[in-house]
Order: C-alpha cells, then structure tokens, then sequence
C-alpha cells in the first residue's frame, strides 16, 4: 500500500489558471502554483490523473483510489518487478510517496509477510528517489 504525499499539490497549474486561484491577504495577493485541496473539482481531477497515468496497471497489478496505490502480484518474485513498474510511472510523472504512509510486503488481510528480496526492494526505492 502506498499513499501519495500531498497528491493534490503534486498537480501543478497552468499558468494562464493560476490568477483563478488567487487570495488576498494583508501581506498582499498571491496564487496557487499547483492545485490546492478544496477546489470543487480537485478530487475528481486528481482521480483522472492517477486513472491516466496508471492506465497500463489498474485491474492487473495494481488499483488506486485518489491518493492510496496497492501493488498486487500473484507471487512474490513478480511483486518487485510490478513495484519497479510502479515506481517508474510516479518518476516519470514526478509524483512523491508519502513513506509514514506506505507499506511493503503485507498480505489481504494487512499481517505483514517475509519480504524475502529486501536488499533488492532497499536498492529499488533508493534509486526511486520517490520520498
């Protein structure tokens, strides 16, 4: 399991969008650079993100609902491979990880399993450089 750290503020605006986005303060005006949480949308547009980007994976090694991610394998030797392909879409896409929020190597019903390949899963997230 996998949570995405501050998902909707990964998301960055364009730039002709932003003035639309704007607050006033007494330090001045100022406006979001990336989607803030509670835009009527923000939701369903962070939804369609991780839905397109993940497109490849949802329903056969993989499913997401806004910002949790679970990678599922059949066996364990496929499990870091399907991790690999997971963390090369949030690289490529720029996306971070949330670690106090992710874990690794746990079964259905949430009890932890051996994680047999830890040394490899250690050298994956390194080079992830998602968190």
């Amino acid at each position: 399991m996998m949570d995405a750290s501050q998902g909707y503020h990964q998301i960055m605006l364009a730039p002709e969008d932003r003035k639309r986005v704007s607050f006033i303060t007494s330090a001045g005006t100022f406006c979001y650079t990336a989607m803030p949480f509670g835009l009527k949308n923000a939701g369903a547009t962070y939804q369609r993100l991780v839905d397109k980007i993940f497109r490849h994976q949802i329903g056969r090694n993989m499913e997401v609902y806004v910002d949790d991610m679970l990678v599922k394998s059949k066996k364990a030797p496929d499990h870091v491979k399907d991790l690999e392909e997971t963390f090369f879409v949030l690289r490529k896409y720029k996306l971070k990880l949330n670690p106090g929020k992710c874990a690794f190597g746990s079964r259905e019903d949430g009890s932890s399993v051996l994680w047999s390949p830890k040394e490899e899963l250690r050298q994956i997230l390194q080079r992830s450089r998602l968190f």
